[in-house]
């Protein structure tokens, strides 16, 4: 079990998720642990990906999102795990509720 003061960094790589990134990033941000830093990781979407992000991340304070040319999943994921500054890290994909 984290203790409620152990910041948890949620690193979600997004590539054209407009179908599940709305309700992926809803469920995490109701989740009952609130010590949470969200990075989204847009990952060139050609989609409105970024902006579903964009609307959630003026609503919740702890959804940062960054923006990379399209380098795969895994180059999206080492770049929140450099980007983030929880003490845990979790990864989530775009389509995970």
């Amino acid at each position: 079990m984290i203790k409620q003061d152990k910041k948890v960094s949620v690193i979600i790589p997004v590539y054209n998720g407009k179908k599940y990134i709305k309700e992926t990033l809803n469920s995490i941000l109701q989740s009952t642990y609130q010590n949470l830093e969200v990075l989204v990781i847009n990952d060139g979407s050609t989609d409105n990906s970024r902006q579903i992000c964009e609307c959630i991340r003026y609503q919740d304070s702890r959804v940062v999102i960054y923006n990379q040319e399209n380098s795969g999943v895994v180059a999206a994921r080492n770049y929140g795990v450099s980007k983030a500054s929880g003490e845990y890290l979790c990864f989530c994909d775009q389509d995970d509720i």
